[in-house]
């Protein structure tokens, strides 16, 4: 491997790491020595990469610092252009342009021009579609996303798998797309407990500029633990 290679791949393992992380860990996960691994940090911080640490403790990027240009394998590559076209068929006119303005960027920002690769790779997700190309449920998808964004009630005309018709307001944290689905969870103030909603079922839609009381992280952490669902999945 280059040795401009290898600075990258450290970049790419800092990047990935939110705590101090060993010159012994770096040099383990990259198959390279502990001495090599302190060159290569000290290069990096004189080409003015946002470091921070010293040896025998451990470095870490500095929090909202500028980031040299990615540099992506193969299978990162398909894995980013695999996502993005999926996340464009979920029917969320603003994820689908997300998605794609954020192919855009990555290509940019990559030492090498990568459009041709990602418009090549033979990866695609044919998920099925109605005729005329919407969905009836698609236009609540993003003020659900933006009401768990920024942590704010939502009111929902709602009805249950019997067809009765009743109002919840909620809190929401969390939205799962399946195959020709979408499940919101959230705290219900009905119920005072936490539900699951199918987007599909949702009949309206009122958003409020009112905050929950209690932060979205708490919320989630509780629902795994509830659940017994994996915090990584």
């Amino acid at each position: 491997m280059s040795r401009s290679g290898r600075l990258f791949l450290l970049m790419d393992a800092m990047r990935a790491r939110r705590v101090p992380v060993t010159a012994a860990q770096l040099a383990q996960q990259l198959g390279v020595s502990e001495r090599t691994i302190y060159r290569d940090i000290q290069t990096l911080a004189e080409l003015g990469a946002p470091l921070q640490g010293e040896a025998g403790i451990g470095y870490v990027l500095r929090r909202g610092a500028f980031l040299p240009p990615l540099m992506f394998g193969a299978d990162e590559l398909e894995a980013l252009v695999l996502g993005a076209r999926w996340v464009r068929r979920q029917g969320d006119a603003g994820l689908a342009q997300a998605a794609s303005n954020a192919l855009a960027k990555i290509a940019a920002a990559s030492p090498r021009d990568l459009r041709d690769s990602m418009a090549e790779t033979s990866l695609w997700v044919p998920l099925g579609r109605p005729a005329d190309g919407t969905r009836p449920a698609d236009r609540y998808v993003q003020p659900v996303r933006e009401a768990i964004r920024y942590e704010q009630k939502l009111t929902l005309g709602y009805q249950d798998e019997h067809g009765s018709a009743t109002s919840r307001t909620v809190w929401p944290f969390a939205l799962a797309f399946f195959e020709g689905k979408r499940l919101l969870a959230a705290w219900c103030e009905l119920r005072g407990d936490y539900r699951h909603f199918r987007i599909d079922r949702i009949a309206s839609v009122q958003q409020h500029d009112e905050r929950y009381p209690t932060r979205r992280h708490v919320l989630l952490d509780a629902w795994r633990k509830a659940h017994d669902i994996d915090p990584e999945s």
